[in-house]
């Protein structure tokens, strides 16, 4: 599968500066690798919460988590290009 086809999600809250840490690297590598991206506020779902409270930033390609607490940039290319 091309990385134009996957979609990165990154979970994560407000305040959080590892979720600004996050966002840096997955922007980066998303724009350069044409792919897209979203943010969800785990603050916004009792589900997410429940689930990732404890790991944020939470990092899902194609909705499978990947990563939490910090991105590896190198990590997050090989897979998406995997």
């Amino acid at each position: 599968m091309p990385p134009r086809d996957h979609t990165i999600t990154l979970l994560g809250k407000p305040g959080c500066h590892l979720c600004d840490d996050a966002r840096a690297v997955i922007g980066k590598v998303a724009a350069e690798l044409g792919v897209a991206w979203e943010e969800r506020d785990i603050t916004a779902s009792e589900d997410d919460q429940a689930a990732y409270w404890e790991m944020i930033p939470v990092t899902l390609i194609d909705g499978v988590q990947h990563d939490f607490w910090r991105v590896d940039e190198a990590r997050l290319r090989a897979a998406l290009s995997a």
